[in-house]
């Protein structure tokens, strides 16, 4: 567990109080981090916080200003700002309870593992999680944290729970302004039972540690690359491969799905299903078309 909580309060149902405590449930990913170099010299680029005409300042010297009007700033300090009371920064009230299919995707934000703050507060806790799981439902609220109030969804996780903030729905693009132009068209029944297979040929279950950040890795290894040569000429690498994937369309989309499904060793084995379709097509000239395949098999 974390060595410091995230946000610490008590969640509110009626009358019942709980006291917890929450902490980050993600972490960011493997990253590489650059810095701007001046390439003249090697060396790092520095950022100064300075005011025109007046030069770089002191950090104490800086107020958080919100500008009413062109030029005009009402001034705050952080001793006003964290004095705004607003109950929500630490108390969840739960005030719905929804199906958790009723959240549109994206609406989700970001996860925090939730827990009882104390020994006293564990009975109340599992009675409200074992409430949730029994009846399927998540609970909402809002929430305020770090410089602004969230929505937030409460539900059960193990023998925890997590709370996911939740994006307003002014923060939220209509989907159907993206794809009103797509077709309401019908799948063709066949292509769709391929599709179908398909997708059940790969179906599993979800794990985590098979998918890495291959970006990360390429980038890793450029700069390894780089090292060894002493930052020496520059390393370019583009096979086109990628543009040709890109620019290639798939004409006949049977036959890319017939091949996806194919399993190593059984393409030779179908091709010959492919060059007897011709032949039946051509129903009128049965008896021509197999004279020239006797010929070759003599």
């Amino acid at each position: 567990m974390a060595a410091r909580a995230y946000w610490q309060g008590q969640i509110r149902l009626a009358l019942v109080s709980i006291p917890v405590e929450i902490y980050s449930a993600t972490r960011s990913g493997a990253s590489v981090s650059f810095r701007q170099i001046h390439e003249p010299t090697g060396k790092p680029i520095h950022y100064e916080k300075a005011v025109t005409g007046v030069g770089p300042v002191d950090a104490e010297d800086i107020m958080k200003g919100y500008e009413f009007e062109k030029g005009s700033y009402v001034l705050l300090d952080s001793e006003e700002i964290e004095a705004v009371k607003l109950e929500s920064k630490k108390t969840l009230e739960l005030t719905q309870f929804v199906d958790a299919d009723e959240i549109d995707v994206l609406y989700y934000e970001k996860p925090y593992f939730v827990v009882p703050a104390d020994d006293l507060a564990e009975e109340a806790f599992i009675v409200l999680r074992e409430a949730l799981r029994r009846t399927k439902k998540v609970g909402l609220g809002q929430l305020a944290m770090r410089g602004r109030e969230y929505v937030v969804s409460l539900k059960p996780c193990g023998r925890g729970m997590v709370l996911e903030t939740l994006r307003y729905a002014d923060e939220v693009h209509k989907a159907q302004g993206y794809f009103r132009d797509i077709p309401d068209d019908e799948p063709d029944a066949d292509l769709l039972d391929l599709a179908e297979t398909l997708i059940g040929k790969k179906a599993g279950k979800f794990d985590p540690k098979v998918f890495h950040d291959r970006y990360v890795d390429a980038l890793k290894g450029l700069i390894e690359r780089k090292k060894k040569a002493k930052g020496g000429g520059r390393i370019i690498e583009d096979d086109g491969s990628a543009a040709e994937r890109r620019g290639s369309n798939v004409v006949d989309l049977m036959a890319a799905l017939k091949k996806s499904l194919e399993k190593p060793g059984e393409g030779a084995a179908k091709k010959p299903e492919t060059k007897k379709a011709p032949a039946k097509k051509a129903a009128t000239k049965a008896t021509p078309a197999r004279k020239p395949a006797a010929r070759k098999r003599a």
